[in-house]
C-alpha cells in the first residue's frame, strides 16, 4: 500500500494507535513533498566565524575545532520555535457522522494528532484545548516527548457532547499569550448564539496567527439524503421532519450563502480560513499548516 493512501481518512480510521497514525500521516506527507524540517532547538544555521575574545564558549563548534585545530563560532538566526495551540470544538455537533462512517471529531482527531507531531518535529511547544459546556480540557503547551504522549492520550479520549461554552468559560485561551504563537481552531461552526464566532474574533484580535479549520461532512455539503426524514439537532435534541426532495435546492443555496459570508467575515478580521470535508485526504491541512508555520516562525 502506498504512503499516500494512509492519508485517506477511511484508511486512517483503521489505525487505532494515535501516535502511529500521526507518524504515518506526517512521514508519508513529507516523503511526497520532499520537505525537510528544521529539528530540535529551533535555530536555523547561518554561518561560521572565527572566535573572538568575549564570545560565548557554548557556541564553539568542537567538531570544526577537531578538523581544523581552530576555534569557530557557529552563528545562527533568531530562535524559530513557536507555541502552537490546538483548540477543538468538543460540542455534540462534532459527533455528526458522514456517509463514510467518520464523525467530524474523528477527522479533527486525525488532523490534530498529525499537526502536533509535525510541530514537535520542529521543536515547537504544543497545547491542547477542547471546549464544550461540561468540561474544558486545558493542556498547557510544552515541547518534550512526555508531554506529546499526554497530548495524544488526551486527544484520544475526547468525546463530543453538550453545547459549546460561552466566551467567558473559554476565557483562559485569551490569557498567558506568548510572544510567538500560532492557534489552530477546529470547529464545524455550529453555534446557538454566535459563541464560537465571538471567541474566534477575540482570539483573532490578540495579534497572534490564527488558523480556522472549518470542518464539514460531505453529506452536509451535498445534502445527499433521500425520502422524508427526521433530523435531530445533536445539541438541543430538537427534531424536524423534512422532505429532502423539496428542501434540497433551498438548503444548498442557503448553505452556500452562509459559507461564503463566513469566509468573508473571517478573512476581513485577518483570520486564515480553510474548509475541510471529512472525506478529504489530510494533505491540504498539513500543507496549509506548514506554510503558515514557516512564514510565522
Amino acid at each position: 500500500m502506498s504512503k499516500e493512501k494512509f492519508i485517506d481518512p477511511r484508511v486512517l480510521a483503521t489505525i487505532k494507535d494515535l501516535p502511529l497514525l500521526a507518524r504515518t500521516v506526517v512521514e508519508g506527507f513529507l516523503a511526497g513533498q520532499n520537505q525537510s524540517l528544521r529539528r530540535g532547538a529551533g535555530l536555523e544555521f547561518s554561518q561560521y566565524r572565527s572566535y573572538q575574545p568575549g564570545d560565548d564558549l557554548r557556541q564553539l563548534d568542537w567538531k570544526m575545532f577537531a578538523r581544523s585545530d581552530r576555534y569557530y563560532i557557529r552563528e545562527a538566526e533568531v530562535d524559530t520555535n513557536i507555541t502552537v495551540r490546538f483548540v477543538i470544538d468538543g460540542s455534540a455537533s462534532m459527533a455528526h457522522e458522514d456517509a463514510n462512517g467518520l464523525r467530524k471529531m474523528d477527522y479533527a482527531r486525525f488532523l490534530v494528532a498529525s499537526l502536533a507531531y509535525l510541530a514537535s518535529l520542529q521543536g515547537d511547544a504544543v497545547g491542547l484545548y477542547v471546549l464544550h459546556e461540561e468540561q474544558l480540557i486545558n493542556l498547557t503547551p510544552r515541547s518534550d516527548n512526555m508531554h506529546l504522549q499526554r497530548f495524544w492520550h488526551q486527544l484520544s479520549e475526547v468525546d463530543p457532547q453538550g453545547k459549546f461554552p460561552d466566551t467567558q468559560a473559554a476565557s483562559n485561551l485569551l490569557s498567558d499569550r506568548r510572544q510567538k504563537e500560532l492557534t489552530v481552531f477546529l470547529t464545524d461552526l455550529y453555534e446557538q448564539e454566535d459563541e464560537i464566532t465571538n471567541l474566534l474574533y477575540k482570539l483573532g484580535a490578540q495579534r497572534h496567527e490564527l488558523l480556522l479549520f472549518h470542518l464539514m461532512a460531505r453529506n452536509e455539503l451535498d445534502f445527499s439524503y433521500s425520502g422524508t426524514l427526521t433530523f435531530e439537532d445533536l445539541e438541543t435534541g430538537r427534531t424536524l421532519q423534512v422532505s429532502t426532495a423539496e428542501q434540497r435546492k433551498s438548503y444548498l443555496e442557503r448553505l452556500q450563502e452562509w459559507l461564503q459570508q463566513t469566509e468573508r467575515d473571517m478573512r476581513s478580521r485577518q483570520i486564515a480560513y480553510d474548509r475541510f470535508t471529512t472525506d478529504e485526504p489530510l494533505d491540504k491541512a498539513l500543507r496549509t499548516f506548514l506554510q503558515k508555520r514557516l512564514l510565522y516562525g
